[in-house]
């Protein structure tokens, strides 16, 4: 049980299922409206709603994963962790091109509905550019 051994059980599901599990979670830290949140062993319960921002899990033997994770909300309760996203991409699954390509068109847009003054394209297409961004950087990290 994760209490014996004093870790996090972590799990993050999106709307197309299951992204991440990680039963050996020492640290977790996740980004919430709020600011930075750190939970570890038998952290008192929380539930935030996150940033578009990457999440990142310690393990006790030292490896660490990073996550791209675009909103959603955080939840957390007898050592279990459970994030659920609106998307989010294991670094070693992102598509770099992809996400450069996704944010030139939002930087794009944000030009077209800038010029336009058409404010809610505008917050549209800064959303599609935080998660472009998110995602390539997470795919960047060494």
């Amino acid at each position: 049980m994760a209490e014996a051994k004093n870790v996090l059980t972590v799990s993050i599901v999106t709307p197309d299922g299951p992204v991440y599990t990680n039963e050996n979670c020492s640290l977790a830290v996740v980004q919430t409206q709020s600011g930075d949140l750190g939970i570890m062993a038998n952290h008192i319960p929380v539930i935030a709603a996150l940033q578009i921002a990457p999440a990142e899990f310690k393990n006790q033997d030292g490896q660490s994963d990073t996550i791209a994770v675009n909103g959603g909300f955080v939840e957390f309760s007898n050592n279990e962790l459970t994030i659920v996203a609106d998307s989010a991409e294991r670094k070693d699954q992102i598509d770099v091109d992809r996400a450069n390509s996704a944010k030139e068109r939002a930087q794009r847009e944000i030009e077209e509905a800038n010029s336009k003054h058409d404010a809610d394209t505008m917050k549209r297409a800064e959303v599609e550019l935080r998660r472009a961004l998110n995602r390539i950087n997470v795919a960047n990290q060494r």
